[in-house]
């Protein structure tokens, strides 16, 4: 009996522990965003980036992902660039479980192109990732659009898909839209907010606050 009634509060206390447990698909998180574009010669140059994820404004760091690849135009409006990325992911909302680390190569084809004022931008990105003794393989497509409102401030949108080569095809979508604001040639602010579709997961909420340095060395 003493064994029966053990078991009843351990069970009693596991379903409400899982009850209690806070949904991170429910809070607003935030992303603080560092992207780099660094010319190095007419066909040469560096992409570099660093990302700060949060499950909350300020608090409770998801992931952190840096980014460095080499960059090469073919022309104006099509270039590549071929990088590894690290990243340090905590896959737990409001609980100490741990963390894990990413290596990633990624290839990225971009093209851009104009109608009237409006610009276009693709991205083709492969992805070979490498965690947890596992690796996969992913292909990523993004459609972005940009609009100047005058000649400091833009308005841009975009849309991401995510292929996963592993289980089910449609692995997440990526959707979001928001402002840029130029200081200069060099600095750029953006403010923006992306809603993250994950399958068989949910949907997440993110506040996007970045800053984009593009420097030219051939000078």
């Amino acid at each position: 009996m003493r064994k029966l009634f053990l078991l009843i509060i351990t069970l009693f206390s596991l379903n409400t522990f899982s009850q209690n447990q806070p949904d991170p698909t429910k809070e607003l998180g935030v992303w603080y965003m560092y992207n780099g574009s660094h010319q190095i010669s007419d066909k040469f140059g560096l992409k570099s980036m660093a990302h700060f994820r949060f499950f909350e404004v300020g608090d409770d760091m998801q992931q952190f992902i840096g980014r460095l690849g080499a960059n090469y135009k073919f022309n104006k409006n099509i270039n590549a660039t071929v990088g590894y990325a690290f990243l340090n992911t905590d896959e737990t909302f409001d609980i100490n479980a741990g963390d894990f680390n990413e290596h990633r190569i990624y290839e990225d084809l971009n093209v851009k192109h104009k109608i009237a004022s409006l610009n276009l931008a693709h991205r083709f990105r492969g992805e070979q990732r490498f965690f947890k003794s596992t690796t996969g393989n992913f292909f990523r497509y993004q459609l972005a659009l940009g609009h100047p409102i005058d000649e400091k401030w833009s308005t841009y949108i975009y849309n991401e898909t995510f292929l996963d080569f592993k289980g089910e095809a449609y692995n997440q979508n990526w959707f979001g839209a928001g402002f840029k604001y130029k200081i200069s040639d060099i600095v750029k602010l953006q403010a923006g907010y992306q809603l993250i579709n994950v399958n068989e997961i949910g949907n997440f909420n993110r506040i996007q606050l970045g800053i984009a340095i593009t420097t030219n060395h051939r000078k």
